[in-house]
């Protein structure tokens, strides 16, 4: 299974998130942010534009996970140091493993990252 975590600030539109999202690699299964960003117009826009279940994970969740970038403002607020790979990864499940860091939109508002189950 594929996830893509996304992260994203309150000015996010959905071409930000579409954008963030092509440039880490596209297609998933199933979308994943934090908990607390999972009701965010914007999150829920992207998850029908794409047909897929937007999963948000709990910051204890996010903050067990081990990510390839370190945003030291995220961190902060959400005890991870990126919301897209720890969302994604936890999501995806245990040995899951990132494609890549995150990636950033052009418009530096959203982030994404694609994880794949240990099993793919």
């Amino acid at each position: 299974m594929r996830v893509a975590g996304i992260g994203f600030r309150k000015a996010a539109t959905l071409a930000s998130l579409r954008d963030a999202l092509e440039r880490a690699g596209g297609s998933a299964d199933l979308l994943a942010t934090a908990s607390a960003k999972a009701d965010a117009p914007v999150a829920r826009e992207l998850a029908a534009f794409l047909g897929l279940r937007l999963c948000g994970i709990d910051l204890a969740a996010l903050d067990a996970e081990d990510t390839l970038t370190h945003s030291p403002h995220v961190a902060e607020r959400f005890g991870t140091g990126s919301v897209a790979e720890a969302a994604a990864l936890a999501a995806a499940g245990p040995g899951a493993r990132l494609l890549g860091p995150r990636a950033v939109s052009g418009d530096r508002l959203a982030t994404a990252a694609i994880a794949i189950g240990r099993d793919e």
